[in-house]
């Protein structure tokens, strides 16, 4: 596959200047930050780019999951002294699937749906783009468990595990909960 930087970018113009994690003001495009200087070749790559066409949770795209996934994950790692660069680089990749797997979940048998599969998708087009450490590597194919049954290796791994299963709650609920309050305040009027 090739992109274009320029088209992508076209595409997509607010993430030219602005990236925030769900719940976060920080901008993750800001150069002074060590979270952007760890992944500063794959935030605005085109492949990572491709990841605003497919939908995720919610309303949420897959890039803005991996954003989210990515930055916690990496602020975790830091409050515990572990890799921050593979564990911020690895969960960005996590769902580099690049595709839309609300079209196929019915159509496929229980151990080939997304959830089970697209951890090795993901992990065969990180490595077909970029250069992956064993962390990275393990961080991508293991985000999943126990849908992947091998155990996570390392600790950062468990780590995108985790923050994985959080954001998902965050980004379907989240905007539930939004709903929900504005149709209160609605009623009290």
């Amino acid at each position: 596959m090739f992109f274009s930087r320029r088209n992508l970018l076209n595409e997509y113009p607010i993430y030219q200047t602005d990236v925030k994690a769900i719940g976060s003001d920080v901008n993750l495009l800001d150069e002074c930050l060590e979270y952007y200087q760890l992944v500063e070749d794959l935030i605005q790559d085109d492949v990572v780019l491709k990841m605003f066409d497919y939908m995720q949770h919610g309303t949420t795209t897959c890039y803005e999951h991996c954003i989210n996934v990515s930055y916690y994950s990496y602020k975790m790692a830091k409050h515990f002294g572990l890799d921050i660069k593979s564990t911020a680089r690895g969960a960005l990749l996590h769902d580099l699937f690049l595709y839309d797997w609300h079209k196929t979940m019915l159509r496929e048998p229980l151990f080939q749906k997304h959830a089970f599969s697209h951890p090795k998708k993901a992990l065969e087009n990180a490595m077909q783009y970029f250069h992956l450490n064993e962390k990275e590597q393990d961080i991508i194919v293991k985000h999943m468990w126990p849908l992947t049954i091998k155990l996570p290796r390392y600790k950062e791994s468990y780590i995108v595990m985790f923050m994985d299963k959080y954001c998902c709650l965050l980004e379907t609920f989240l905007p539930l909960f939004h709903r929900i309050k504005m149709i209160k305040r609605v009623n009290y009027l």
